[in-house]
């Protein structure tokens, strides 16, 4: 997509806890966007709510590892511009960086406009040049292997197409494992989000096992009194949906 490094995954800014319950990107000229990793998360096993992130984050031990697969949703456009992504990624939920990679699907002038990255935040995204389309299936990885190295793999088994990403981060936290749908931000705040229906995930695991076994907290994007996102429950193996509430 258009001016990709404009644009960048954050820190979701979680808003509250709601106990009892289940618990990035294609810039098209819209100034310096970016994905600052998630700050203030307070709940572990239940449902949180944030800003910007929907889906499954799992804390409370060192994650070293984390994958998923799905299938790139096709998002409804009208004449705004509007953004949203979907990805894997260590670090971000009470740690200031994350290690990621996922991919894109945006509204421009009443156009999809789909794509795919990788990003080791605070550095910015960097974009995959291959053409994506809507019903394609991913599968992506995150792994730490010691140091400050990390591998990041991005597939699109339809068209046949891989990336593996070489990449270093200093003193990584290794504290969150997730899988996400998010609204990407801009300095001046998150971005309206992109009217996705629903993304399919299946398969999420971090360090080896199923990401459900490790009772990660299910995220629900909101603003305010205003549902952007909601996240289904997760199977026990990994499986999950995220169903877009609002724009």
């Amino acid at each position: 997509m258009a001016h990709k490094a404009a644009i960048r995954r954050t820190i979701p800014a979680v808003i509250g806890v709601l106990p009892l319950m289940l618990p990035a990107t294609a810039a098209t000229a819209v100034g310096a966007t970016f994905n600052a990793p998630q700050a203030h998360v307070v709940s572990h096993g239940f449902n949180s709510t944030s800003g910007n992130w929907s889906g499954y984050a799992a804390t409370g031990r060192q994650f070293t590892s984390v994958s998923a697969s799905w299938v790139q949703p096709a998002v409804t456009c009208t004449s705004k511009t509007t953004y949203s992504s979907f990805w894997v990624g260590l670090d971000g939920d009470g740690s200031n960086s994350v290690e990621q990679t996922g991919s894109e699907a945006d509204c421009s002038g009443g156009r999809a406009v789909y794509s795919s990255w990788y990003e080791m935040y605070p550095a910015y995204p960097v974009n995959f040049s291959n053409t994506v389309h809507a019903g394609d299936h991913f599968t992506a990885s995150v792994t730490y292997n010691g140091g400050n190295a990390f591998t990041l793999v991005l597939s699109d088994t339809t068209a046949g197409w891989s990336h593996t990403v070489h990449s270093s981060l200093s003193n990584p936290a290794l504290a969150s494992a997730e899988v996400i749908a998010e609204a990407p931000s801009s300095s001046s705040g998150t971005l309206p989000l992109s009217n996705f229906g629903t993304v399919s995930f299946s398969g999420s695991k971090a360090n080896g096992a199923s990401l459900s076994s490790f009772g990660p907290d299910a995220i629900t994007m909101q603003t305010g009194s205003t549902v952007k996102a909601v996240p289904s429950g997760i199977s026990s193996s990994g499986g999950f949906s995220d169903t877009w509430h609002h724009s």
